[in-house]
C-alpha cells in the first residue's frame, strides 16, 4: 500500500499542472522580482537591441535609394557609415541583453534551488518514507536547470521576439500599407498549429521529465548500493535496468522532439509562404514603377524579421511547453504541506529540561500501514535521569516510539509530554535540541570527520570534539587516518568499518550533550572488546539524563533502571531483568533466544 502523501501532493498541485504555460510560469515571478535592477537593465538593452534591428531596414533603404542613385562616393560612405553604427549599436545592447538576461537566470534559479531545497529538507518523515531522494534530487537539479533556460534563453527571445514582430508589423504598415495587409493573412494560420500542438507537447513534456526522474532514481538507488549489488553479481541485471529505463526516457523525448518539430516546422512555413506570396506582388509594383526598389528591399527585411520572430516564438512556445512541465513538478513539491509544522505560539520548555517523558494512550498508523497500529493505546511514564530499554520483537513498536517522541510523526490520539508539555505545542527544532541520537544505521556524511563529529553541535571547538572523540573510543582509529580528524570519511562513511561509523555517531551523540537520550541498538555494530569500552562511554552520558534504549544485547539491558516489553504496540510487561525473568513470559522468551546465548 502506498504513502498518502504523494496523492495529496498531486492532488494540491493538479489545478496548477492544467495550466496553460504563462500561468504555469508565473509562479516563477516572485524570484525574477527579487532582482529588479538586473530586470531593469535587460528590458533596457532589450528595447536598445529591438530598436536597433528595426533600425536596420530602414538604413539599407537609405543606402540603396540615396547612397547607390546619388552616384557620388560621400554619399555611399555615409549610407553606409549610418549602416555601420546601427550595426554597432544592435551588436553592444545584443551583448548587454545577454550578460543581464543570463545573469538573472542564474540568480533567479540559485534562488529558486535554494527555496525548494529548504521546504523538502523540512518536510515530514511520512514525505521522505513515499517519495524517492533520486526523483526529488531530479527535481532539483534537472527541472530546475529547464527553467534557467526559460528565463536565461526563452524567455528572452520570446521578448524580444514578439517586440520585433510588433515593431515589424507597424513598419510594414508604414513601408507599404497594401503588402502589409496581405502579409497579415498569414500570421492566424502560423499561431493555430501552435495553438492546437501546445497542449498535447506539455503533456509530452511532462512525461518526458518523469521519466527522466525515473532513471535518475533508479542510478541513485543502486550507486547507493553498490556493495550489494557487486555482492551478488547483480551489474548486468542492474545494467539492464537502468538501460531500459534510459531507452524509455529517449523514446518519450522523441516524442516530444518529433511534435516541437512539426509545430515549428508548419508554423514557419505558413508564415513565409505567406511572406513569398506577398514579395510577388511586391516584385510587380517595382518593374510598375510604383514601389522603389529600396522600399522593396526595407519591406523585405521588416517580412523576414516578422516571418523570422514568429518561428522563434512558436520555437519558444515549445521550449515553455516543456519548462512548464518541470515547473509543474516544482510547485507540487513547493505545495506539499508539511504535516509536522510549530503552533503559532509555541510554548517554550522549562528550563532546564528535567527529561521526564510520558505517553498517554498513543496510537499511531504509519500512512503506508493505515490498518495496522504501530502504537495501540501506548502509556509509559519515564522520570527524570531514568534509564528505560525497549525490547521485543521486531514490528512491536519500539522505533516508533523514538520516532513520535522526536516529533518525526504526530500521533492519531493521545499526546507526547516531554517535561509536562506536550510536544505539539513546541518548536520542532527546540524539542530535537533536548535530544541527542544514536540510531541503529549512523548517517555519516561525505566530510571530514571533524566536520561529522562537530554536527552535534556546531560551534564546538577541537577540544570538545577531542574529548567526545575520547570517550567514544574513537581517538585511535580517527588519529590512523591518512589526515587524522580532517580526513574526509567518503560517501556514507565508506572508508570507516561498521563499529567505527557507530563510534562516529556516539562521539556525535556525546558532543551534543542533550538531556535526554535515545540509542536505537547503538552498539550492534561493534565488537565485544568495542562494546565493552563503547558502553563505559555511554553509561558516562547517560549518568543524570533520561534515556530510552532499544537493545538487544544483555549488557545494555542488565544496566537499565526498568524494562519495558512491548508487543504490537502496546506495553505487555515491565520490571527489572530479574522480575521480567521471573514472569516466565514475553521477555523470558527473548532472553533464551537473544540474550542467554
Amino acid at each position: 500500500m502506498t504513502d498518502p502523501a504523494p496523492a495529496t501532493a498531486t492532488a494540491t498541485a493538479a489545478p496548477a499542472a492544467r495550466k496553460a504555460p504563462v500561468g504555469q510560469l508565473r509562479t516563477l515571478w516572485p524570484f525574477v522580482r527579487k532582482h529588479r535592477g538586473l530586470l531593469v537593465a535587460w528590458l533596457l538593452a532589450l528595447a536598445c537591441s529591438s530598436a536597433a534591428t528595426l533600425s536596420l531596414p530602414v538604413a539599407f533603404r537609405t543606402m540603396i535609394d540615396q547612397g547607390f542613385a546619388a552616384g557620388g562616393g560621400r554619399a555611399i560612405d555615409q549610407a553606409f557609415l549610418l549602416l555601420f553604427g546601427v550595426a554597432v549599436v544592435l551588436a553592444l545592447a545584443t551583448a548587454a541583453r545577454f550578460f543581464f538576461v543570463s545573469l538573472l537566470g542564474e540568480r533567479m534559479v540559485a534562488d529558486l534551488r535554494q527555496q525548494l531545497y529548504a521546504h523538502l529538507i523540512g518536510l515530514d518523515a511520512s514525505f521522505h518514507d513515499a517519495n524517492r531522494s533520486g526523483e526529488l534530487v531530479s527535481r532539483l537539479t534537472a527541472d530546475a536547470e529547464l527553467l534557467r533556460g526559460v528565463v536565461a534563453t526563452s524567455m528572452s527571445v520570446a521578448l524580444r521576439s514578439l517586440v520585433t514582430f510588433l515593431g515589424s508589423i507597424a513598419m510594414l504598415f508604414v513601408t507599404s500599407p497594401r503588402l502589409a495587409a496581405f502579409a497579415l493573412v498569414g500570421i492566424p494560420l502560423a499561431v493555430l498549429p501552435i495553438v492546437f500542438g501546445g497542449r498535447r507537447l506539455q503533456k509530452i513534456s511532462r512525461s518526458a521529465q518523469d521519466r527522466v526522474a525515473d532513471a535518475n532514481a533508479l542510478a541513485n538507488e543502486t550507486l547507493g548500493a553498490v556493495g550489494t549489488v557487486q555482492a551478488h553479481a547483480r551489474e548486468p541485471y542492474e545494467r539492464g535496468r537502468f538501460g531500459d529505463a534510459i531507452a524509455t526516457a529517449v523514446a518519450t523525448a522523441r516524442r516530444r522532439i518529433q511534435a516541437q518539430a512539426w509545430v515549428t516546422a508548419i508554423a514557419i512555413l505558413l508564415v513565409f509562404g505567406a511572406i513569398t506570396l506577398v514579395l510577388w506582388s511586391g516584385a510587380h509594383d517595382v518593374a510598375a514603377g510604383r514601389m522603389s526598389a529600396g522600399t522593396l528591399a526595407q519591406f523585405v527585411l521588416y517580412a523576414l524579421i516578422g516571418g523570422g520572430s514568429v518561428g522563434a516564438l512558436a520555437e519558444v512556445w515549445n521550449e515553455l511547453q516543456r519548462a512548464a512541465g518541470g515547473m509543474g513538478r516544482i510547485s507540487e513539491l513547493l505545495h506539499v504541506d508539511n504535516r509536522i509544522n510549530a503552533p503559532a505560539t509555541p510554548r517554550p520548555l522549562p528550563a532546564p529540561v528535567q527529561g521526564s517523558i510520558a505517553f498517554d494512550q498513543v496510537t499511531f498508523h504509519y500512512p503506508a500501514r493505515p490498518d495496522l497500529p504501530a502504537l495501540d493505546g501506548f502509556d509509559l511514564r519515564v522520570r527524570p535521569g531514568e534509564t528505560v530499554a525497549l525490547v521485543g520483537p521486531s514490528g512491536a513498536g519500539k522505533s516508533t516510539v523514538l520516532s513520535l517522541l522526536l516529533r518525526f510523526h504526530d500521533p492519531d490520539r493521545g499526546v507526547v509530554r516531554v517535561d509536562g508539555v506536550d510536544i505539539a505545542e513546541l518548536e520542532p527544532a527546540q524539542l530535537r535540541e533536548a535530544i541527542a541520537l544514536v540510531p541503529q544505521q549512523p548517517t555519516i556524511f561525505a566530510a571530514s570527520a571533524r566536520e561529522n563529529i562537530r554536527y552535534g553541535r556546531l560551534d564546538a571547538d577541537d577540544d570538545a570534539i577531542d574529548a567526545a572523540m575520547q570517550a567514544a573510543h574513537a581517538r585511535e582509529f580517527i588519529q590512523a587516518l591518512p589526515e587524522g580528524l580532517d580526513t574526509p570519511l567518503g560517501e556514507r562513511g565508506a572508508r570507516l568499518s561498521g563499529g567505527q561509523q557507530q563510534r562516529i555517531a556516539i562521539a556525535r551523540a556525546l558532543l551534543k550533550d542533550a538531556p535526554v537520550l535515545l540509542l536505537d541498538e547503538a552498539t550492534s555494530a561493534l565488537d565485544a572488546q568495542s562494546e565493552r569500552s563503547v558502553q563505559q562511554a555511554l553509561e558516562t552520558l547517560m549518568e543524570g539524563r533520561t534515556t530510552l534504549v532499544i537493545a538487544h544485547r544483555l549488557a545494555t539491558v542488565l544496566k537499565a533502571d526498568r524494562i519495558v516489553v512491548m508487543d504490537k504496540g502496546r506495553i505487555v510487561a515491565e520490571g527489572t531483568h530479574a522480575e521480567l525473568l521471573a514472569q516466565d513470559g514475553l521477555y523470558a522468551e527473548l532472553a533464551k533466544l537473544q540474550f542467554l546465548d
